[in-house]
């Protein structure tokens, strides 16, 4: 196929490949590296891995309770990332800003705690078909828990939201909406900020997974109005085990402490125990400071790149990935949503998704294949699971060039 070249490419994307040490190195049986794997999780710049060494080697420390100079700093560096998320997401206030495990563990924090103060038997949570387990699984126990319903937004055939049922199934019963920015198995943008609208318009809070959404798109929570918002930082270019919960203050105020242990707390005796502020009534013991510092690195990156020219990239790319893979014969698309990003799902006949996955493996190309931790959404689908290939603002063309030859040539071998 002929690339897309009216447009000039937004992005010198040779020039940020080479930020990228994996993807300078590594092979795979012999050849270069074609990673197409980035929803699940990214390739980390020099500067993220530089930043995680000055760390450990530098001024390795616990934070905010020690008064020598390491520690201090340690603290300084922490603090210093959690106002670098604040100004990425344009929070209000840097203490709506909680560093968590990740998105799942953001998601749990929110599903217990404010479960167990404002979930009531009858009431309602309300999340969408397309969620991650890790949007479904801590509401159906909350749920379980407190005697409440788990009620769900229907799509359609495309892979959309279908918004005529959602306003439906919005009724006074419903104490929170839970919806995936991005849908990390079909790529589908949701409306958020109508469902946002529609939801604040009764009163009811919204809790957005935006782990497939910051990394992609600028998100801004003052315009959009979130009262939360999870993200992942090993899917925006940082470190594992690190995340964030951003909430609205008056909600973080209201929700009792998620974790007890140190660091949230003010005073403990054994009668009693009076906890910190915000944002430390949510940060219980010794915090993944590496992290937190890696992540702030990963951001500082991403805004020197532009997430506006990153969002183009990766347009531009998705449309051309999406136009070069039904040329393979027998190829089916698992959702085709008018507004999507990223992550393209497909199966080619009757092959198997592993099947296939395996082969593509063999000649250099690293997709994920399966159900994506989105088992509800197959099952709707009636598959076993898809090859996904996500996108990232370091492929290239002629990454969509080999993963296309190499799917031609493996469904030929399988058939």
């Amino acid at each position: 196929m002929n690339h897309i070249s009216a447009i000039a490419p937004p992005l010198d994307v040779a020039r940020i490949r080479k930020d990228f040490p994996l993807l300078q190195q590594a092979t795979v049986y012999g050849l270069p590296l074609v990673y197409l794997d980035n929803a699940a999780t990214t390739q980390k710049p020099q500067v993220v891995l530089d930043t995680l060494e000055q760390y450990y080697t530098g001024y390795n420390s616990n934070v905010h309770r020690g008064v020598h100079q390491l520690s201090q700093q340690a603290t300084e560096a922490y603090e210093l990332a959690r106002k670098t998320v604040a100004a990425y997401l344009n929070a209000e206030h840097t203490q709506e800003i909680i560093f968590t495990k990740g998105t799942t563990d953001s998601i749990n924090l929110v599903a217990s705690s404010y479960g167990r103060k404002f979930l009531q038997p009858g009431d309602a949570v309300l999340i969408s078909a397309m969620e991650h387990h890790s949007n479904i699984v801590p509401w159906q126990m909350i749920c379980e828990e407190r005697g409440a319903e788990l009620k769900v937004i229907p799509i359609n055939e495309r892979g959309e939201l279908r918004m005529d049922a959602f306003s439906q199934l919005l009724d006074e019963r419903v104490k929170i909406v839970a919806v995936t920015c991005v849908s990390n198995t079909l790529g589908t943008i949701n409306p958020v900020k109508d469902i946002i609208a529609q939801a604040h318009a009764r009163n009811i809070p919204v809790l957005l997974d935006a782990a497939q959404g910051v990394q992609h798109m600028a998100i801004d929570v003052q315009e959009l109005q979130p009262d939360f918002l999870a993200f992942s930082g090993h899917k925006i270019y940082g470190p594992t085990g690190i995340g964030v919960l951003y909430g609205k203050q008056e909600w973080l105020e209201k929700m009792p402490p998620y974790q007890g242990g140190g660091d949230m707390i003010k005073t403990v005796t054994f009668a009693r125990t009076t906890y910190n502020e915000l944002p430390y009534k949510f940060e219980a013991g010794t915090p993944h400071v590496a992290g937190a510092i890696g992540l702030e690195a990963a951001l500082n990156y991403v805004k020197l790149v532009g997430i506006d020219k990153i969002q183009q990239w990766e347009e531009q790319l998705q449309d051309y990935a999406l136009q070069a893979l039904q040329q393979v014969e027998g190829l089916r698309l698992i959702g085709q949503a008018a507004h999507r990003a990223a992550s393209i799902s497909f199966l080619v006949g009757d092959i198997h998704p592993y099947d296939l996955g395996e082969l593509l493996d063999k000649q250099g190309i690293a997709v994920r294949t399966g159900h994506h931790c989105t088992e509800p959404l197959m099952d709707l689908f009636g598959i076993p699971g898809t090859v996904r290939a996500s996108l990232s603002m370091y492929n290239t063309f002629e990454d969509i060039d080999k993963l296309v030859a190499a799917v031609h040539k493996a469904a030929a071998m399988l058939r």
